[in-house]
């Protein structure tokens, strides 16, 4: 029996260590413009990690505004950029072309970890007075698998963050847009988030749309989960509008103000297609949170539906979340 025990706390080490050792950064490289650090550049930090890297690097960057497109290839994963916070370090970039490189920031590669970091596109914020023509104009898109994101910003005003494809996790961040400013195919958790409107500053008398998730099979995971988040703005606005037959947005005990339309959600291209959507909102409050109005088609879900969307298992069924560096799982 005591030998049984010995090979049980043996076991115990060797998995804490390991779990350890999965959390640890092996290197830290500096970014400065000011020529204090290693690079002047993000995007030449980035270009420094050695492809198919195995550990965790970490990109520290200062207190700076960063004027470049930035791009995480695919074969760089376990990255981990740390900025000064998010009033602090930004990465801004004005591209208003309709193509998959015209995000101020893409990530393609798995394990990818942003803290403390602001990323804008610039393009339709720099145009002065109403009236104006806005175009689609990313701040960020993210493609990679297992990545997360704490304390982070992100501006736009249509299309600002691409969440396409991988599962994904927002805690304590800020997206700011008009129109789909949160839109793709990935299976994403944001908790403590606060998501604000601009469409009454940037396009008084449109009405905006908060989400615009694709989910294009039965049997395809992904989805949006909003958990404990704060919805607010300027303008008028839908939760969602479907990009898919089978468009998924869960919205659960968050504070919604009256930015939102009494109706909520909006069908879109997919009118016909309305029970195939999981539209849920469950034990919100606020002047915006009164269900009473909504689409006949919003979704009620029993505590053990509900469970499986805001868990965080949702997202992590293999433990990739406790794998990330420490420093951001201290926040």
């Amino acid at each position: 029996m005591q030998h049984l025990r010995s090979l049980l706390l043996v076991c115990m080490l060797l998995l804490l260590a390991s779990v350890c050792k999965a959390n640890e950064v092996a290197n830290t490289i500096f970014v400065d413009k000011s020529g204090k650090g290693n690079f002047t550049t993000i995007q030449n930090a980035i270009d420094s990690i050695p492809q198919n890297n195995t550990q965790w690097i970490r990109i520290q960057i200062s207190a700076e505004k960063y004027s470049e497109k930035v791009v995480i290839p695919a074969n760089k994963p376990f990255i981990f950029l740390e900025g000064a916070g998010r009033n602090n370090t930004s990465i801004e970039y004005g591209d208003g072309q309709d193509l998959p490189t015209s995000a101020t920031f893409i990530s393609y590669a798995d394990n990818v970890v942003a803290k403390g970091i602001t990323i804008k596109n610039t393009y339709n914020l720099q145009n002065k007075g109403q009236n104006i023509s806005i175009k689609r104009a990313t701040a960020f898109s993210v493609q990679g698998d297992k990545s997360a994101f704490y304390d982070c910003a992100f501006i736009g005003i249509q299309d600002t963050l691409l969440d396409d494809e991988g599962s994904h996790y927002f805690k304590n961040c800020y997206i700011e847009g008009a129109t789909d400013f949160i839109y793709g195919s990935a299976q994403s958790i944001y908790e403590e988030c606060v998501i604000s409107f601009n469409v009454g500053k940037y396009k008084p008398g449109s009405t905006g749309s908060m989400t615009a998730q694709m989910k294009v099979e039965p049997e395809d995971p992904s989805g949006f989960v909003f958990k404990n988040c704060e919805i607010t703005g300027t303008g008028k606005a839908y939760l969602g509008r479907a990009w898919g037959p089978y468009s998924t947005v869960i919205v659960y005990n968050s504070t919604i103000s009256d930015v939102i339309l009494p109706q909520g959600w909006n069908a879109w291209h997919f009118v016909g297609h309305e029970e195939n959507f999981t539209y849920v909102e469950a034990d919100n409050t606020g002047a915006g949170a009164d269900t009473s109005h909504r689409v006949p088609w919003l979704k009620k879900f029993d505590a053990s539906q509900l469970t499986k969307y805001i868990n965080l298992s949702y997202i992590d069924t293999d433990g990739w979340i406790e794998k990330l560096p420490t420093t951001p799982l201290m926040s």
